[in-house]
């Protein structure tokens, strides 16, 4: 087992720095010089988009909100890549790897909009709302319906059942930490199965009762986990006021290699931070593109400049609390601890409470990112088929996977989660280049409407030439609040 777990590591190493991390950002380059670097002068509008009015879907109910599709990819996005990813990226990549995490960040929040724009042009209706995602712009974008096919059966293996796994895998392991943390010995063979019953039974509830309870519970429960989390992280920075210019200074240092670090240098921390933030924010990843297409807005670059705010806030919020926590308790490197560093650092600055209001985090978000990794495979299953009874053979093998997380080991399902990532990345990434100007061209229209004084509105005869798109007709947007027009 363990020489097939290098094997799948040399791999995922080789594919990463030599392939997809130099694409990524060529592609992202470009996306941000096309698009006049949307990510950077837009920002206030990602705020006005959040609060965008859904209206009301066919069936009478409530659709998804530009804001209930921010939680949703949040929910997937503010995962063990936040806590336990980011820790081991600096275990092996020392500090420099937070400064390349940030870098990664802002450069492809570009990609966020184009994959998250695309998602909505290309989106389906259906009586309760919307999907989509990357299957969907590659089968009416591109007209290829295997490249939809390649990718529906990717994601859904990647993040209905590998990912879930790592974030039950990590909920079991907190847990067997602050147990035994508390008990002052092993923790207990039957903790794990006991976490993994609990964990599948909750999911459960969740997740069978479709995309609406699925967004409903995300915009409850992110909010208030990331609330908590950041209080904690901010109370280890004032506590260690001191020392942040020190740390500060670390980062930067370490970054360009002024100064050896133990994991074997530049390279390393290069490679850790943005393999590492790209697992954290997914942008280019294709995944929060499904969660996009599912709201109910009046432009889609409304819910693409949403989406490119998630990104900020995954990373540089977030992932950036994170890493303070760690770099302020003076860390050993080369150690990949995981989430149990990020829990010894919060335990070393504020107490033994610290650890267990951790693990409660911890399983919040990664309870939450089983139900938005969830929504992005249901979202495909209805791609490839639209038969009720294999979407409940697909619920009902994430249940499975959470439990089988749980009693799991987790080297091996975090070396299958790189892998898969990045050769799922590779497919939206190409398809992303080949519709890049359809999704600016997007933007354009959006900045016009905004520079006449209108709230952007959207229909598909305003870009006539742009072929199968499904939505956007006057009828479609009746549920929404009508712009307001000059005349």
């Amino acid at each position: 087992m363990d020489a097939v777990n290098a094997g799948i590591v040399a791999f995922s190493d080789g594919l990463w720095a030599w392939l997809l991390i130099p694409a990524l950002i060529i592609l992202s380059t470009y996306f941000t010089v096309r698009s006049g670097a949307v990510q950077f002068r837009m920002i206030p509008d990602m705020f006005r988009a959040m609060r965008s009015d859904p209206g009301l879907a066919r069936d009478g109910g409530r659709p998804i909100s530009a804001f209930q599709a921010f939680a949703v990819s949040a929910a997937a996005r503010i995962g063990t890549g936040n806590i336990a990813g980011v820790a081991t990226a600096i275990a092996l990549g020392g500090p420099g790897a937070v400064f390349w995490m940030w870098a990664m960040a802002l450069l492809v929040g570009a990609a966020s909009f184009v994959e998250s724009t695309l998602a909505q042009l290309y989106k389906v209706g259906s009586r309760e709302g919307y999907h989509g995602g990357p299957a969907y712009y590659m089968e009416y974008g591109l007209r290829s319906r295997w490249m939809g096919v390649l990718f529906a059966i990717i994601i859904t293996v990647t993040f209905g059942f590998v990912f879930t796994s790592v974030q039950s895998n990590t909920i079991s392991s907190a847990v067997s930490t602050s147990v035994s943390t508390v008990s002052g010995a092993e923790s207990p063979a039957w903790i794990a199965p006991a976490v993994g019953v609990v964990l599948a039974l909750a999911t459960g509830v969740v997740i069978f009762g479709g995309a609406r309870r699925i967004a409903r519970a995300s915009a409850l429960m992110v909010p208030f986990m990331a609330a908590v989390y950041l209080a904690m992280g901010l109370a280890v920075v004032a506590l260690n006021i001191d020392q942040i210019p020190a740390v500060l200074t670390d980062i930067v240092t370490h970054a360009f290699g002024l100064r050896e670090i133990a994991a074997g240098g530049l390279g390393t921390a290069i490679l850790q931070g943005m393999r590492r933030g790209m697992f954290s924010n997914e942008a280019g990843l294709g995944s929060a593109p499904n969660a996009a297409a599912s709201a109910a807005v009046s432009h889609p670059v409304k819910q693409g400049l949403v989406q490119t705010l998630g990104v900020y806030f995954d990373t540089l919020v977030v992932c950036s609390t994170t890493a303070f926590i760690v770099l302020l308790s003076d860390p050993t490197y080369t150690e990949e601890a995981g989430p149990v560093l990020t829990q010894n650092a919060l335990e070393a600055n504020l107490g033994a409470w610290a650890l267990h209001v951790l693990t409660l985090i911890i399983l919040l978000v990664a309870f939450t990112s089983v139900l938005g990794n969830t929504f992005y495979g249901a979202a495909n299953i209805a791609y490839l088929t639209p038969s009720p009874h294999v979407m409940t053979v697909f619920r009902l093998l994430v249940v499975v996977v959470v439990f089988l997380g749980a009693i799991g080991s987790g080297g091996m399902v975090w070396s299958l989660a790189d892998t898969t990532m990045g050769i799922m990345a590779l497919v939206n990434l190409a398809a992303l280049a080949l519709l890049a100007p359809v999704a600016c061209r997007l933007l354009t229209d959006f900045v016009q409407q905004r520079g006449q004084g209108l709230d952007p509105f959207f229909t598909r005869d305003r870009m006539p030439d742009v072929t199968g798109v499904r939505c956007w007709t006057e009828e479609d947007l009746a549920h929404l609040r009508p712009p307001v027009r000059n005349g």
